[in-house]
């Protein structure tokens, strides 16, 4: 049995562009689908989040519009109120790499608001690449390569990377009203070598340890790879 860790993103809104709060956390999806997927294995899941805090459901990832329908709505909602380790989240300052197999970062618009700048999150992830184990990031969540930059320089600099691109933000209505837009930033502040592919579908991409996935729907195929890396 292997251990995964969650970091998941503890915001509960996106302070936007004209100053106002935008209501958000992760997007159900990416945490129910692997956390579903990799238990349903026999692996054990840890959540992790800056100071703690409970995580925030982005609460238009439960419309049934977002989530496949009402069935989807309800199986998403029911995986997350099973899932007992959200409830009890470490402190990303308190984790042990050392005690997981792999890491894994769910994505919501809350890593725009606080992983993208935590420092315990850019020590972590810059850890886990240099480990060599997985380290899987999907939709939003690669926001928080931005932290792990050291005078300006990462160690994802160069690598093939995926996010949730301005199109997709354009098409949930808020690529004009972000601060920033995280397909722009992660290239020209990191460097990454950025792909995509089309809109609102499943892509991934894997650059030796590293697995990112562009939106919600990618996010079960990140952990049908994890777990084909774990078994």
């Amino acid at each position: 049995m292997a251990k995964v860790l969650f970091i998941v993103s503890g915001a509960t809104y996106w302070v936007l562009k004209d100053g106002t709060r935008y209501a958000t956390g992760y997007w159900a999806e990416e945490f129910a689908m692997p956390y579903k997927a990799i238990t349903e294995a026999g692996h054990e899941v840890v959540v992790a989040t800056p100071g703690g805090t409970t995580p925030n459901v982005d609460m238009m990832s439960l419309r049934p519009s977002m989530a496949g329908g009402e069935d989807g709505a309800l199986e998403l909602e029911a995986i997350i109120r099973s899932a007992e380790a959200m409830r009890r989240p470490l402190k990303l300052s308190d984790v042990r790499l050392e005690d997981y197999d792999a890491v894994y970062l769910p994505g919501g618009h809350g890593p725009m608001q606080d992983l993208a700048f935590d420092a315990d999150a850019g020590r972590l992830l810059t850890a886990q690449l240099a480990s060599g184990k997985p380290l899987a990031i999907v939709c939003h969540a690669p926001a928080a390569i931005l932290s792990t930059r050291i005078h300006g320089v990462s160690p994802f600099k160069g690598y093939r990377v995926t996010c949730f691109t301005n199109e997709e933000e354009d098409g949930v209505g808020l690529a004009s009203r972000a601060p920033w837009l995280l397909e722009d930033d992660i290239q020209e502040k990191v460097g990454v070598d950025f792909s995509r592919g089309p809109i609102w579908e499943p892509y991934m991409v894997e650059d030796r340890n590293l697995i990112t996935g562009q939106n919600p729907h990618s996010a079960a195929v990140l952990a049908e790879r994890l777990l084909k890396i774990l078994a």
